[in-house]
């Protein structure tokens, strides 16, 4: 099956809406693979960190994000065999990661590996450029959006039940933070493909999104049935 049969749904949206949660229980109804591209830049970002490689460093940054060992396990993430879903979320990682992001070399070394993650039955891509640059001819794109009030609350009670400090007010001035750095980068900005639906789940539980995915998805399939 040529690459462009296999069927897409990308999942774009800022930081903590939830983005990565539904990604991977829309895959798990469909039974399709899961691409968490946002992890791969984070990995990138624990990878320079252990290194003690410095942002100003693009070469360095880009052969650690072109050789990354990473494997998705439902939600689970492994590099080099290592389970490291928990240590990529701490905060200091998800900082240098937004600062990773907006680097063109290391978005290009990501880029074809990204599309890798396509094979059959099907994949769910979640990030910030899923529909606009990596599968511009995904099957359905989806931009998710949270207020940032919303989104800081999940992130906190994540980093909570994960046995991380957290202060609800310095993540929600951060997420705004990397929500403008984000959005004005050069490079692959956060911004809706203009034929992506837009979902708000500020008022939505994770089961309530998924479905809405799920129905739309449904609807695009018979339309072309």
């Amino acid at each position: 099956m040529k690459p462009s049969a296999i069927p897409v749904i990308t999942i774009d949206g800022p930081t903590a809406s939830g983005k990565g949660t539904v990604a991977c229980r829309v895959a798990a109804v469909l039974g399709w693979h899961v691409l968490d591209s946002g992890a791969l830049y984070r990995l990138t970002a624990l990878t320079c960190i252990k290194r003690g490689i410095g942002i100003h460093q693009v070469g360095q940054i880009a052969d650690a994000a072109a050789y990354l060992d990473v494997v998705f396990k439902g939600d689970e993430i492994l590099m080099h065999g290592q389970d490291v879903t928990a240590a990529i979320r701490q905060e200091a990682v998800g900082e240098f990661a937004s600062r990773v992001a907006a680097l063109e070399p290391v978005r290009a070394a990501l880029l074809a590996r990204q599309r890798e993650f396509r094979q059959a039955p099907g994949l769910v891509a979640d990030g910030r450029d899923m529909g606009t640059v990596v599968f511009p001819d995904a099957h359905l794109k989806v931009f998710l959006i949270a207020s940032a009030r919303a989104r800081a609350e999940r992130r906190y009670k994540q980093l909570i039940e994960k046995g991380f400090s957290a202060n609800i007010d310095e993540i929600s001035r951060d997420l705004e933070a990397r929500d403008a750095r984000d959005s004005q980068r050069l490079h692959a900005p956060l911004t809706p493909a203009q034929d992506a639906l837009r979902l708000d789940s500020s008022a939505l539980d994770v089961d309530q999104t998924v479905n809405q995915v799920l129905d739309w998805y449904k609807d695009r399939t018979q339309a072309v049935q």
